[in-house]
């Protein structure tokens, strides 16, 4: 084997880990109930602190830490209208994710049959 196949492979490895790495990180932020329930009216488009509160039943400080996690790993982002800031998932395979997840959660709940 050359060594330009060598490191070909060892690059590739190395990718295959990172993605794995990063993909273990965000299904973590996620397997928290109430940046689950943000995630998930995120996914039906932009809101403040106060709807954001409201949607999910959480203490606004919580939820204010909550978003604060999610913004800085970047499945967030922000922008200012006015006084309020404004929260928004940052692409829409987060939200395809979350939608996902709920999916499954249905069919647990409801006995639903597997499909794909």
């Amino acid at each position: 084997m050359s060594t330009g196949t060598r490191t070909a492979r060892a690059q590739d490895a190395q990718k295959r880990t990172d993605r794995l790495e990063v993909a273990a990180s965000v299904l973590a932020l996620l397997a928290d109930r109430t940046r689950l329930a943000l995630m998930e009216r995120l996914g039906r488009g932009e809101a403040d602190v106060t709807t954001l509160t409201e949607a999910c039943g959480a203490a606004r400080p919580s939820v204010s830490q909550h978003l604060a996690k999610l913004r800085l790993a970047g499945l967030v982002t922000t922008r200012k209208d006015g006084r309020r800031v404004v929260y928004a998932l940052r692409h829409g395979h987060l939200r395809r994710l979350v939608d996902e997840a709920m999916n499954v959660a249905d069919h647990q709940i409801g006995s639903l049959p597997p499909h794909d």
